[in-house]
């Protein structure tokens, strides 16, 4: 075969493949490219909400509590917003159908509030003609419940602070564990260590299982609506689960968004109130060599190299610790 038509065969077989590589190539940066802003939508819009969560829903709480997590987050507005700033980001904001489109793949929006969360998820009432009718709402808010196998009960928060039921002595009472304990006849008041782990559990489970629940049954309004997508509750490490409830917040999951040949598919959560860290400086002492961390706060007159978000990598990358003299 002459050289002409091996170069021929070899254009005749390469050309197709390089032009179907090249389109999919081009698909998959557009579908990055997609996910990208989709997913900066959808984590500006919660943070967006969880500043609203900021804002108690009666004014008289703001007071007179001694819990620094105390707060009935107001979480019409927090909701409100989200979804305003993510109509905002999507383009949506004058556009009805498009709207309802979008919300058609949330299936469910999750507010943790000191003694409780609520959920805002897709649920089915009969309306006045007997007709099913899917609608979002938000369910009642749940508390943090716990029972033993004493027939107590406790209602944890996200402190220390609980109400409890003591079977034995038939009565209520309600106050941090700390000053609770000795005083009752329930066990795990007793024992701080038994008692943080089971309140993280408990409220981890809680709000796990009915939005997976919740997740889950967002199928059914789904299929209705054309929307051919199985939605699930994504995985999310028990590190990020217990991270979550730290403080008041706001999940809000977004899935099965086509894009190209793929799904877009993500979460986010916003922390009712973030806390600034003072950063770690690390710094060289030249007259001895040694390599110490401080606070950003202190100033000793060090080589600062280096600059840290825990004493923690400080102290893994080899510097020690130093009072601080001026703060």
């Amino acid at each position: 075969m002459k050289i002409t038509n091996l170069a021929i065969l070899f254009i005749c077989i390469f050309v197709p493949f390089y032009l179907v590589m090249d389109f999919r190539t081009g698909d998959q940066k557009t579908a990055q490219a997609l996910s990208d802003q989709y997913s900066a939508s959808l984590h500006t819009a919660v943070q967006d909400a969880s500043q609203m969560l900021n804002m108690n829903v009666l004014q008289e709480y703001e007071a007179g509590y001694q819990s620094r997590k105390f707060f009935f987050a107001n979480k019409e507005r927090a909701l409100d917003t989200f979804f305003r700033t993510l109509y905002l980001n999507f383009d949506v904001v004058n556009d009805p159908v498009r709207q309802g489109a979008l919300a058609g793949y949330i299936p469910a929006v999750a507010v943790i509030d000191y003694d409780g969360y609520d959920l805002y998820a897709v649920d089915e009432y009969r309306d006045a003609n007997g007709e099913r009718v899917f609608k979002h709402m938000w369910r009642p808010k749940k508390p943090y419940s716990y029972s033993d196998d004493r027939g107590n009960s406790i209602n944890f928060t996200l402190d220390s602070y609980v109400y409890a039921y003591d079977s034995y002595a038939k009565a209520w009472v309600e106050g941090f564990r700390e000053d609770l304990e000795g005083t009752t006849n329930i066990p795990l008041l007793d024992n701080a260590a038994n008692f943080e782990a089971m309140r993280k559990s408990v409220i981890v489970k809680s709000i796990q299982q009915d939005l997976a629940y919740y997740i889950n049954k967002h199928n059914e309004y789904a299929t209705r609506y054309g929307v051919h997508y199985t939605f699930s509750l994504p995985q999310i490490s028990q590190e990020e689960w217990i991270n979550s409830i730290d403080d008041i917040g706001i999940m809000a999951f977004i899935q099965g968004i086509p894009i190209g040949d793929q799904f877009y598919n993500n979460y986010a959560l916003g922390g009712g109130r973030l806390v600034k860290k003072t950063e770690i400086k690390g710094a060289v002492d030249l007259t001895t060599g040694i390599k110490y961390y401080y606070p950003s706060t202190c100033s000793y007159g060090y080589r600062e190299d280096e600059t840290f978000s825990s004493e923690r990598d400080a102290a893994a990358a080899g510097y020690y610790p130093k009072g601080c003299m001026n703060r």
